[in-house]
């Protein structure tokens, strides 16, 4: 079991200013406001909170910093910002905004230095390496960009351990193959990408049911995040806490 407690995380992808679902990061679904979810999210004791706008990368724009400021307001736990941050000072705009952490995919992938830069400037814990995954064979998946549209080449594997080697402090794992499946997470991916990591690992993509946050946890997962099964009310924390709780694995209370 790990030495710090597991993280519970509630995930919430946005487009413009809407708070969407989709399935593989396709078919996006208008859910709500991201303000009123992430308060209720935070009431019933999310340890963080991820948003992620998907397809700022694509569109070459991010509204996030907006919402993120109101959301600073109500809400009292780490915020981890995503999507379309491209520099510093992008960096700088969201921790601003009341991010405390980015997490960067696209940028990252076309200028690795970013890491460095963002974790020299602001800290490793601030620097959030976001994988995209997609299975290309047993044992190998390859890192995609701009909300799993582009390939690029580059194998997860590989990629995770440069990540950290550049000063990545966390990464944040998620399968395109489960996403929005409810079929449960890649533990084979997740299996990989803990054995070559330094660093906590976040996995994201697939929750179903409470077997599949048991598998998590037994597979090395430092923190779990949820999206539509918290959003389409299937669970909510008070609930995650307490199967964690009952498996004998550390939460926060």
């Amino acid at each position: 079991m790990k030495d710090r407690p597991l993280r519970l995380i509630a995930r919430l992808d946005v487009k413009g200013e809407k708070l969407i679902k989709g399935v593989h990061l396709e078919g996006l679904r208008v859910i709500g406001d991201p303000q009123e979810y992430a308060r209720r999210y935070y009431e019933q004791g999310a340890d963080e909170l991820i948003y992620m706008d998907i397809v700022a990368s694509l569109y070459g724009r991010s509204n996030l910093a907006d919402i993120v400021q109101r959301t600073a307001h109500d809400v009292f736990v780490p915020l981890t910002v995503g999507g379309g941050i491209r520099s510093v000072e992008d960096v700088t705009r969201m921790l601003r905004a009341g991010a405390d952490k980015v997490a960067i995919n696209t940028a990252a992938v076309h200028r690795p230095e970013l890491i460095r830069e963002v974790a020299q400037k602001f800290g490793a814990q601030c620097m959030v390496l976001s994988i995209e995954a997609k299975r290309m064979s047993d044992n190998r998946w390859e890192i995609y960009t701009d909300c799993g549209r582009e390939r690029s080449g580059l194998d997860v594997i590989e990629w995770a351990k440069r990540g950290i080697e550049l000063g990545a402090g966390e990464i944040l794992l998620t399968s395109i193959d489960q996403e929005g499946t409810r079929k449960g997470y890649d533990l084979q991916l997740l299996e990989a990408v803990q054995a070559v990591s330094t660093v906590p690992v976040i996995v994201s993509g697939g929750y179903g049911e409470p077997q599949h946050l048991r598998d998590a946890v037994t597979h090395g997962a430092d923190a779990v995040a949820f999206a539509d099964s918290l959003h389409y009310g299937r669970t909510n924390l008070s609930e995650l806490r307490t199967i964690a709780s009952g498996m004998n694995v550390e939460v926060r209370w």
